[in-house]
């Protein structure tokens, strides 16, 4: 295949490379920067001392993640893409290439809205609740899973019963971490009633 561009052989495998550790920065960012925002927010419910202590933990943890490790890695991934395309120009008329890049920028877009989230979470007045977070924290998984197929299917994407399987899968980790995450707080609100009957009868 000829290269646009007059660009060196090896630059598409450059290109190739770097996106896919830009990817693997951006996805890891964005999966743990979620999880942040869900202790921050859970930690208004401790103590006045304790809680102001973590608050201002997770804010400069949240900060130093997004600004160091999550958008760097996202300025590689897209810069990159946009490599592989100066490479392969032709891959801008071939569908499968158009919904990923529709993907992407929904990735964008929830980029952007976790920064405004961690904006609200540091100025405490983010109206999301911990469960909310933990749902918003599925989103990144279920786009990744559909981009890596069409990068990996491209014009042959498959809609037969091993999509369902996957997407059922997916589906049913996304469910699973909602439950168990529902399971542990009920068991420590009932393991902080425990104490204080406990303190109460002494």
């Amino acid at each position: 295949m000829p290269l646009a561009l007059s660009l060196p052989p090896e630059a598409y495998l450059w290109f190739k490379t770097l996106h896919i550790v830009g990817v693997v920065v951006w996805f890891a960012g964005l999966f743990y920067l979620v999880r942040l925002f869900i202790y921050h927010q859970e930690a208004g419910e401790l103590d006045p001392p304790l809680k102001q202590a973590f608050e201002q933990q997770y804010a400069l943890m949240e900060r130093r993640l997004a600004n160091i490790i999550t958008t760097p890695g996202m300025v590689v991934a897209v810069v990159c893409a946009a490599g592989l395309l100066l490479v392969n120009p032709s891959w801008l008329q071939q569908a499968w290439m158009h919904a990923k890049l529709a993907f992407v920028l929904a990735l964008l877009a929830y980029h952007a809205f976790c920064y405004r989230l961690m904006g609200q979470l540091q100025q405490g007045v983010c109206g999301w609740s911990g469960r909310q977070l933990r749902a918003l924290n599925e989103l990144p998984t279920l786009l990744l899973v559909v981009v890596v197929m069409l990068v990996v299917f491209k014009n042959q994407f498959p809609t037969g019963a091993a999509t369902w399987f996957v997407v059922a899968l997916v589906i049913f980790m996304a469910a699973s971490i909602q439950f168990y995450a529902r399971f542990r707080r009920l068991r420590s609100e009932r393991e902080r009633a425990s104490a204080a009957a406990t303190t109460t009868a002494s």
